[in-house]
């Protein structure tokens, strides 16, 4: 994760160091060195190929990114802006690590944990001023996939979490924030949706291949153009609830149990679009330009899987 955070922070015009918080000796410490500036030439090599950079932009990139051993760290980290984490997910490694890196900087330098499990009061103790301290959760491919869920702690000061939105949004990366709850949230949707498929294949509803068919052309199609509320909202939430009450009537489940907040958005006439308000609120907007909106960018989907078909107008 550390080297994609750098190709990302790098191909943005920025200087990034990662710093080896394991001792090694010389020899040690010039083979990881190695690998890790192989991978992230590697990496910068795919965007080239990818028509995102061209070959001499690589070699630019690369420039900006280096390598320091553990007993560098201080020097490594002398005028850093800001420092992310991103150690094994072991609670004392990293707050062994943050208690370092924290005693290297100024106190005003911000400090990330780019923990995916761990909540950020678990570890933020270990930081001097742990106001300036917040999770800050990438996904894999990091230099790829826009989203970043920034987790503050319970002292993270409102400002740092408003600094690092502005940082991320300026490397072109879309933050969104999320309490500190177990998962956050696209892992603790995710972990949902993937243990339903692997479900679905155990029990013999379809094959491995089929669903991850239908999760392509019909979940995933849907919603890369329509977020999970705002579908709930375009539909009606009055549909999720019956339906729910159907799935865990027959599957014999209550992990298909709609939440209380569905069941109290219906009694408010919060159904959706055609009430005007749901999870989003929707009074003022023109309803049919926005549906115009989002089918338009749905078709932009079909062109490109390659399935925008012109119509078929004479069967002669």
């Amino acid at each position: 994760m550390g080297r994609g955070i750098a190709v990302a922070f790098a191909y943005a015009g920025h200087a990034v160091t990662m710093i080896d918080v394991k001792t090694r000796s010389t020899a040690q410490f010039a083979t990881l060195e190695a690998d890790a500036l192989g991978e992230v030439r590697k990496t910068l090599a795919s965007l080239a190929r990818f028509g995102l950079l061209s070959e001499g932009g690589a070699d630019a990139v690369i420039a900006r990114v280096s390598v320091a051993p553990a007993q560098n760290m201080a020097a490594a980290l002398t005028g850093a802006g800001i420092v992310f984490e991103g150690v094994p997910e072991m609670v004392d490694l990293k707050r062994e690590v943050l208690a370092a890196a924290s005693k290297c900087v100024d106190p005003e330098v911000i400090i990330a944990s780019t923990t995916s499990t761990i909540l950020v009061d678990d570890i933020s103790g270990s930081v001097q001023r742990p106001e300036r301290f917040l999770n800050v959760h990438w996904l894999n491919p990091a230099y790829l996939i826009p989203l970043v869920e920034i987790s503050p702690g319970a002292v993270t000061d409102p400002a740092v979490i408003a600094q690092v939105k502005t940082l991320l949004e300026g490397i072109g990366k879309v933050p969104v924030v999320c309490a500190a709850t177990p998962g956050f949230i696209v892992p603790r949707i995710q972990a949902l949706a993937m243990n339903e498929a692997a479900r679905m294949v155990e029990e013999g509803v379809a094959s491995a291949e089929d669903i991850d068919k239908a999760i392509r052309y019909g979940f995933g199609f849907r919603y890369a153009v329509l977020g999970l509320l705002e579908f709930i909202d375009w539909g009606g939430g009055d549909i999720l609830y019956y339906a729910s009450r159907y799935l865990e009537g027959a599957l014999g489940s209550d992990r298909y149990r709609a939440p209380e907040v569905i069941s109290r958005n219906m009694r408010d006439g919060r159904i959706g679009m055609r009430t005007g308000a749901g999870f989003l609120d929707y009074s003022g907007l023109d309803v049919d330009a926005y549906r115009e909106k989002r089918l338009a960018e749905m078709v932009e989907l079909l062109r490109h899987f390659g399935l925008a078909r012109p119509p078929v107008l004479d069967r002669d």
